[in-house]
């Protein structure tokens, strides 16, 4: 990592002594600029966490001009590596804005965040200067359609074919695994031979979705997913968690480098989410929160992350803090920091538990003799995916 000024870290006391303007509320190198086009969406999938305080639709068209976006580049992300992540809503739903922040900002890297049933009306040039396409996909055919609709799994699939080779970078299947019935072939399938995704990243559902046997569910298509991981040395299964989680556990400065050490989902160190009113938020989960609010564009000013890790959250003394680093930072701070017990009970420990299980998985298949024995392009894969800077690599 490259810095253009000395990136000083203090603690929380001495931080107090400081004036404000002093402290870089970015820490290091990079910034995701996530800009959210619209809150705006085609689809209604059942467990949209933007309908959490009515976030959902209660911003259609953006509030600030691509001159205030210049001026707050300017004054706050000056000298750093920035990527755009195009999100929303359904970000597609307004093109203009997309292909103005590509012409204005020819030298940033840019993600695109979509359900995809969209994609294939973006123009060439906007989808060859993708590095990445996150599309919102939740498994199989059943499974997906049950969530977003009859008959979007195949539109999906059948666009995302269609572009495929017009798109500049990857295309990684985004899971949002909800379903405790979701079977190890769903989710195989989505990196087979014959689809248009080189990568899946799914994430455990936000949601009380995990009472009666739906854990002991997800850990037995884990184990199965963990076994084919580790069977060959010659390619790379390209899960996004377990590429991640390995990479963490055999070479943990890269944490320490590219997120300082902390969660990984980036909330507390370097994701930026500008609402369409010019808003930003370090948590696109939680941007009903008006005391998570940490910068406004119109009005080009920012301050640090409010989602920091506290003494109130219990990680440090978890098996998997090494190479976890917090995880999902929203549920740690509405699980401990405001007490949510219920959430806690329901969502927070059990996703806890699911990341621990899966370490441990993943230690019993020895992956440092499983590396050494690994072809060049599989350790590249491993240790610097690109993807994993655009993506939560904590599911």
């Amino acid at each position: 990592m490259h810095h253009s000024t000395p990136i000083h870290f203090y603690s929380d006391s001495a931080k107090a002594d400081i004036p404000q303007s002093d402290v870089n509320p970015i820490v290091g190198g990079r910034v995701e600029l996530q800009l959210l086009t619209t809150l705006k969406c085609n689809l209604k999938c059942s467990y949209c966490s933007l309908g959490v305080g009515e976030v959902l639709g209660s911003q259609v068209h953006v509030e600030y001009d691509i001159e205030q976006l210049c001026a707050f580049v300017d004054k706050h992300l000056l000298g750093k590596e920035v990527y755009v992540t195009f999100y929303g809503g359904e970000p597609t739903l307004n093109k203009p804005l997309m292909l103005e922040v590509m012409q204005r900002f020819p030298q940033f890297r840019f993600q695109l965040q979509t359900n995809a049933t969209l994609i294939s009306k973006l123009p060439d040039e906007t989808l060859s200067r993708l590095s990445n396409v996150l599309a919102s996909i939740d498994g199989g055919e059943a499974t997906t359609d049950g969530y977003r609709g009859r008959g979007i799994y195949r539109q999906v699939m059948k666009n995302l074919r269609e572009v495929r080779a017009k798109v500049g970078g990857t295309i990684t299947a985004r899971v949002t695994w909800g379903n405790p019935d979701t079977c190890f072939e769903e989710l195989d399938q989505l990196v087979g031979q014959d689809t248009p995704f080189d990568y899946l990243y799914w994430q455990f559902v936000a949601d009380e979705q995990y009472g009666g046997d739906s854990v002991a569910k997800r850990q037995s298509v884990l184990v199965q997913l963990i076994d084919k991981f580790f069977s060959r040395t010659d390619v790379i299964y390209p899960l996004i968690p377990l590429m991640g989680m390995v990479r963490n556990k055999l070479f943990p400065t890269r944490a320490q480098e590219l997120y300082a050490g902390r969660t990984q989902c980036r909330v507390s160190t370097h994701l930026l989410n500008v609402m369409p009113n010019g808003e930003i938020y370090p948590c696109p989960d939680m941007m009903y929160a008006p005391e998570m609010k940490m910068g406004d564009v119109k009005s080009n000013w920012l301050k640090k992350s409010p989602l920091q890790p506290t003494s109130a959250m219990p990680c440090d003394g978890c098996e998997a803090f090494s190479w976890c680093r917090g995880n999902c930072m929203k549920n740690m701070y509405l699980g401990y920091v405001k007490q949510d017990e219920r959430y806690r009970t329901n969502v927070v420990e059990p996703i806890c538990e699911l990341i621990r299980f899966m370490g441990r998985e993943i230690d019993q298949h020895k992956p440092q003799a499983w590396f050494d024995r690994a072809t060049l392009p599989v350790r590249k894969q491993i240790m610097d995916c690109e993807v994993y800077e655009y993506v939560e690599i904590m599911p």
